[in-house]
């Protein structure tokens, strides 16, 4: 468990403050039989283990991941949640369960299946979960359709999606209809890593994990920023895990890059890197209070948000301890960090209920 009342104290004066958390991760208890519906195998199901009390997600009959019973039940969340003084947590599906390479009305099937069980957790506990979507983006169509039901009829606030669709960057002429329903709809995008190289030079030590993660999510804001998706949607509010990956650290070489050689970087769109700095927002998981200073100033005080990737192990285990304990963040900006730009990225008014006074 990432989270327990031994350990979640915090010395900060800021350790009552109000906390969202945008980056979490969270199963139903089952899964549709995929194989069964679509004739092949290749999804993951569940597959609890009662002596140990953890689930197994399966893979063509292969482990894929052990998890823990908080992945699946709100009510472990609430409790980690109360202990770690989080008011509200963020819910999103897993980003194996994209599914973006299955048949486009199979990966719609799983999506409602996802969808509907985070909105019901957000409809039972709407002071404490707010949820973000799925959809299938390898069928723009399709994935506006159930961006909408989201929206619309479920109540959810966005939806989460991954750093690319198949061989497409997220600058793909064919993304710009979902980019634009969710800009119309005021549904906020958070733009999750996943499907990283995992053989040859990468199949040890974590490398996925460790580097091809922070390199997607780069990978992805550089396709948005470079093919003129900021620019051509400037209300889409869009989010992105883990700091930004290796964007803001790499922010330099990139503008030099792009200064240098525009007859390669700027033939989508003419507007600087850094001026695209201020139009999106990121999580604050870096692991390093050097890190998140330099986020911060990089990145700006507005436009970083608590997000834990709760409750895998490479998530901060005790949820804003670093946003409370760095010395070079004035009260103000903790609590931006904490909750306020979390409000502002979803969409949410200021009297959102919080239930900092309840716990």
């Amino acid at each position: 468990m990432p989270v327990s009342s031994s350990s979640s104290s915090s010395s900060s004066s800021t350790a009552r403050c109000k906390k969202i958390d945008v980056h979490t991760h969270i199963l139903p208890p089952s899964l549709p039989d995929m194989d069964a519906i679509s004739g092949h195998g290749g999804w993951i199901s569940l597959h609890s283990d009662d002596a140990a009390g953890t689930i197994r997600m399966m893979k063509d009959g292969k482990l894929f991941r052990v998890v823990q019973p908080n992945c699946l039940s709100a009510e472990c969340r609430i409790t980690d949640c109360n202990a770690a003084g989080v008011d509200v947590q963020v819910l999103s599906t897993v980003p194996v369960l994209f599914s973006y390479a299955a048949q486009p009305d199979h990966a719609l099937h799983l999506a409602k299946h996802l969808n509907d069980h985070i909105a019901g957790l957000v409809r039972e506990r709407p002071d404490r979960f707010v949820g973000l979507g799925t959809i299938p983006l390898q069928d723009p169509a399709m994935a506006v359709d159930e961006l909408t039901r989201c929206v619309k009829e479920l109540g959810l606030r966005g939806v989460q999606i991954g750093s690319h669709v198949n061989k497409w960057n997220l600058d793909a002429p064919q993304l710009r209809p979902v980019f634009a329903a969710a800009e119309l709809l005021g549904a906020c995008v958070f733009v999750h890593p996943w499907d990283m190289e995992t053989e040859g030079r990468m199949k040890d030590y974590w490398l996925p994990w460790l580097v091809g993660m922070p390199a997607e999510t780069a990978t992805a804001i550089c396709a948005m920023v470079f093919g003129g998706v900021f620019h051509e949607f400037p209300d889409l509010r869009v989010g992105f895990a883990h700091g930004g990956g290796a964007f803001p650290f790499t922010l330099g070489r990139i503008q030099h890059g792009f200064d240098v050689r525009p007859d390669l970087c700027a033939t989508k769109c003419s507007v600087p890197p850094r001026e695209h700095v201020g139009k999106f927002w990121v999580d604050s998981l870096v692991h390093d209070p050097s890190a998140l200073k330099y986020l911060v100033d990089t990145m700006g005080e507005d436009k970083v948000m608590l997000g834990t990737d709760y409750p895998f192990p490479l998530g901060e285990h005790i949820p804003g301890a670093l946003i409370e304990s760095s010395s070079h963040l004035d009260e103000n900006a903790k609590h931006k960090l904490l909750w306020r730009n979390a409000l502002h990225f979803l969409g949410l008014p200021d009297t959102f209920p919080l239930s900092a006074g309840a716990r």
